[in-house]
């Protein structure tokens, strides 16, 4: 079994933002070798989430909707702000959106269904955000 490790590397204009990273995903398993195994994408950030969904920008704007209403940008409103810190709301994002996701890998390609796709969800950006894909398999 052999594993591969690559980081990319996100810095989003904006405080909310969520990018298709899949062709970027690929790109790293292509430079691999690995023919059959399974793909660790995380976002080694605790205000960030990697997920799979359709990339479709009414659902990508449905979403975002979705948080803010759950964990809104509020900078009143969380006792987490009380360590200086202002990104209360982003660190309850990820914990809805979840941490990382993993893809198997058949013949070369991540083994997606129909329309999935790989993002990353940033809820703190505006700063460098390191992605994780750790590759392992054969």
């Amino acid at each position: 079994m052999k594993s591969f490790r690559e980081c990319i590397t996100i810095n989003t204009k904006k405080r909310r933002e969520y990018i298709n990273i899949t062709s970027q995903v690929e790109d790293i398993l292509k430079k691999s070798g690995i023919k059959e195994g399974l793909v660790l994408v995380n976002p080694m950030h605790i205000t960030a989430s990697c997920f799979i969904n359709d990339d479709e920008q009414g659902l990508i704007q449905d979403f975002d909707e979705f948080l803010e209403k759950i964990a809104p940008y509020d900078v009143e409103k969380y006792r987490h702000h009380r360590t200086g810190e202002d990104n209360g709301d982003a660190h309850l994002k990820r914990q809805i959106f979840g941490r990382e996701v993993v893809v198997a890998v058949t013949d070369g390609k991540l083994d997606f269904g129909t329309w999935e796709q790989i993002f990353y969800g940033e809820f703190d950006g505006k700063r460098n955000k390191r992605i994780l894909v750790k590759i392992i398999g054969e």
